[in-house]
């Protein structure tokens, strides 16, 4: 309602009509109250949750932070099967000690957003990074046919996407890839600052893939060889002496 200021302010009414021995409607009779600050209370704390369901999101994939929000204080799942990638910017180091720490954040808040984009268009999962690394996972947690193909795509098209950026020397910047597929668990430890992790075999030999690559290059096993043999062109690099693998 309206204040004869002109100010608008919002009442909760409490109204009852009076009526005759006929039942002949007489008027009506009751109370307004100002609940003005009550309302605005009220929009604060729905700006304040969607504000940290947002966050929430940010962190963790939807279908974990759903159930954290249902009380499951425990999330441990096994998939069995799951692609994993791992990306690392080649020399990062000698990058590092190049150009003050600000310029070097805002240099991979650009590259690793520019990767966001590409996980976001592949239906894949950013797990976290490391540093200089990126950590990607198809397959999990939502269920994805296509998982291995789409970690392929996105592979490609992080290799693409690098070449859009250049050192502050004017060098081009090479990426390591590698990646594997295979079963995974999945879960959230910690009480602060929890992040939604992976673990498993499939993981080290992904992480391993990507350590032992080669820059500019993707590497992957034959694992993943042989479900994209297809649809891809591949090329053999050899037997490599693999750390804790053989």
């Amino acid at each position: 309602v309206y204040r004869q200021d002109g100010t608008i302010i919002w009442v909760s009414e409490s109204i009852r009509s009076v009526r005759d021995a006929d039942g002949t409607l007489l008027y009506y009779e009751g109370t307004a109250r100002d609940i003005t600050e009550q309302k605005q209370t009220e929009a604060e704390l729905r700006l304040e949750r969607r504000t940290s369901e947002r966050l929430i999101l940010n962190i963790l994939p939807q279908k974990i932070a759903e159930r954290l929000k249902r009380g499951r204080s425990r999330i441990a799942d096994h998939f069995s099967e799951g692609t994993v990638l791992f990306a690392d910017l080649v020399e990062f180091t000698q990058l590092a000690d190049s150009i003050s720490a600000v310029e070097l954040v805002d240099f991979l808040n650009q590259i690793f957003s520019a990767f966001d984009s590409l996980v976001d268009r592949y239906g894949v999962e950013k797990i976290k990074t490391i540093g200089d690394a990126y950590m990607v996972v198809g397959g999990v947690p939502s269920y994805q046919p296509d998982h291995v193909e789409a970690i392929a795509q996105l592979a490609l098209g992080m290799q693409q996407e690098i070449l859009r950026f250049q050192r502050p020397d004017g060098k081009p910047l090479y990426l390591r890839i590698g990646i594997h597929t295979g079963p995974v668990v999945a879960g959230v430890i910690g009480l602060r600052k929890f992040v939604y992790d992976l673990w498993g075999d499939t993981v080290n030999i992904a992480s391993r893939m990507e350590s032992h690559g080669e820059p500019g290059k993707i590497q992957v096993t034959a694992d993943v060889y042989q479900k994209l043999k297809n649809w891809y062109d591949f090329e053999e690099r050899g037997t490599i002496e693999i750390k804790g693998k053989g």
